[in-house]
């Protein structure tokens, strides 16, 4: 009987093998995760605290391993397709995230694992668009984008094989296992060749620039790969010394003791040069890198303040100022881990300590008791998920556009599922299964 590999083994080596590919597309992302390594290595080295709680939490080893990228497709096929790929790596889609209502024509999920083994091993995940084709005004553009897209296939035949065969045989070989992730990494390469004439290009590029990013070209590029710091603020004042331009404006929570969710930055997209059908030469952008900074998980109430906090404290274009004017209104949200659990404004993972498993919980004695005890230990849940301000505000900044509100872009999350061909994973569900089996695990559920 022939030994298939892990999802997660295949899920390490498909991130490698992407990583090492968009380096090579894109020098500045190689400068920038060795910005970031640097930057984590001092945070470590001055906090002997955080390091020895990141190792006992088991969340050390993923630091380095740890990035998520962001792909845009325009057919459903095309993201039904995705979804069996990605299945074979243990990604399965978590959350609707509707950026149309920040003026980006797409709506959103977010592929990544989600059982604590597979998060540990390696917790990489893809933020995948679908383009909402409805939202172009021009009925003429509409279906010239249509027929654009229709002419495509983004998936190899090869690749297209091999899934079939790992849901026909259950799993792969090692030697199966490396020849899909070639071929699937021919999915998310970069084309500099168009599908369309400059015409077309340019029609499509006037309606949004994203939709020409997804509807021109002949496979979905990767465009952004994001590895994860422990000090995003160090990291966004050190780019500039290393050649890279960074956006103005740290998207998401300030920063705080107990870090909350996720803030990102990024560099601004580069132009790169391509060709168009007619020989025309000409410039694209939509490829940059991103770094982000993960804190713990909100609850639906955490969640709640931190929307109304956010809306509070609006925008701006100076990021001190703006990360100050935040700073203010955040002071309504807790700031120490004690509160943001007796509040119950944040996920926690729940371990007996060394103590605790000498001396176990009785019956009778509350969770607070055994955690001031120092028997049972209170490790915030990272958070796995994406925020859909930041990713409207990271794509915005790096497409050149300003916000536009556009009346017709409802969230449709059942058009999405059925494009999808299954439903989507509720989050919240996941972070609260995740703290309730912790209970259990404890003997205290």
């Amino acid at each position: 009987m022939e030994t298939f590999l892990s999802a997660d083994d295949i899920r390490s080596e498909f991130s490698r093998a992407m990583s090492t590919m968009y380096q090579q597309e894109v020098p500045q992302y190689g400068t920038l995760m060795q910005l970031v390594a640097e930057v984590n290595q001092q945070v470590l080295s001055d906090d002997p605290a955080l390091a020895a709680r990141l190792e006992a939490a088991d969340e050390l080893n993923r630091l380095g391993v740890e990035r998520h990228g962001a792909i845009r497709v325009g057919r459903a096929d095309e993201l039904s397709m995705l979804r069996q790929l990605f299945a074979i790596m243990g990604m399965v889609p978590v959350g609707y995230y509707d950026l149309s209502q920040a003026g980006v024509p797409v709506h959103s999920t977010a592929f990544r694992p989600i059982e604590d083994e597979a998060l540990r091993r390696n917790p990489f995940r893809l933020f995948t668009s679908l383009l909402r084709l409805e939202l172009i005004d021009d009925a003429a553009l509409r279906e010239k984008a249509e027929q654009v897209l229709a002419a495509r296939d983004i998936f190899t035949p090869r690749c297209r094989t091999l899934v079939a065969l790992h849901q026909q045989q259950g799993g792969f070989t090692a030697e199966q296992a490396q020849a899909f992730v070639h071929e699937a990494l021919e999915t998310f390469r970069w084309h500099a060749e168009t599908t369309v004439d400059s015409e077309t290009y340019q029609a499509l590029n006037r309606q949004h620039r994203l939709i020409a990013d997804v509807v021109c070209f002949p496979g979905c590029h990767i465009n952004h790969l994001t590895p994860r710091t422990l000090d995003i603020d160090r990291v966004q004042a050190l780019m500039p010394t290393r050649g890279i331009d960074p956006k103005a404006i740290i998207e998401g929570p300030p920063q705080r003791r107990v870090p909350i969710l996720l803030r990102q930055t990024s560099f601004k997209a580069l132009e790169e040069p391509v060709r168009f059908q007619d020989a025309h030469q000409g410039t694209h952008m939509a490829r940059f890198g991103e770094i982000e900074q993960r804190g713990v998980a909100l609850t639906p109430k955490g969640r709640a303040l931190y929307d109304r906090l956010l809306a509070l404290a609006g925008s701006g274009s100076d990021n001190q100022q703006h990360q100050q004017h935040l700073a203010e209104q955040f002071r309504a949200f807790p700031d120490d881990e004690k509160q943001l659990r007796q509040q119950q404004l944040a996920w926690f993972d729940y371990r007996l300590s060394e103590q605790g498993r000498r001396q176990p919980p009785q019956p009778g004695e509350t969770l607070e008791t055994l955690i001031e005890q120092g028997r049972v230990v209170a490790d915030p849940i990272i958070y796995e998920d994406f925020l859909p301000v930041s990713a409207a505000g990271i794509f915005q900044s790096n497409l050149g556009d300003q916000t536009q509100a556009r009346s017709a872009g409802h969230a449709s999350r059942e058009a999405f599922e059925k494009a999808l061909g299954a439903p989507l994973l509720d989050e919240m569900a996941l972070y609260a299964a995740r703290q309730q089996l912790s209970l259990q695990r404890c003997g205290l559920a």
